[in-house]
């Protein structure tokens, strides 16, 4: 499984998301996506996202004000 991260740190809403929809097209199904951001709406936006286009958060976690997301491509 090819491991892809996107640094969004910095980033506000809806910044992180639009790049990570952007960078998940060159992720082949079944591969993840990471992606760390910043912004305190980041965890909500992104397991909305996830639930919009068929993927799955497989991790979200919080250290140091930096939020880091594993995304698994499925769609």
């Amino acid at each position: 499984m090819a491991d892809q991260t996107l640094d969004a740190k910095g980033l506000q809403c809806p910044l992180p998301v639009l790049r990570a929809r952007k960078a998940l097209k060159t992720v082949p199904p079944g591969s993840t996506l990471t992606v760390e951001a910043t912004d305190p709406s980041a965890p909500k936006d992104f397991a909305a996202f996830c639930e919009a286009t068929g993927n799955r958060l497989a991790a979200s976690v919080e250290e140091g004000g930096v939020y880091r997301f594993v995304i698994e491509r499925c769609a």
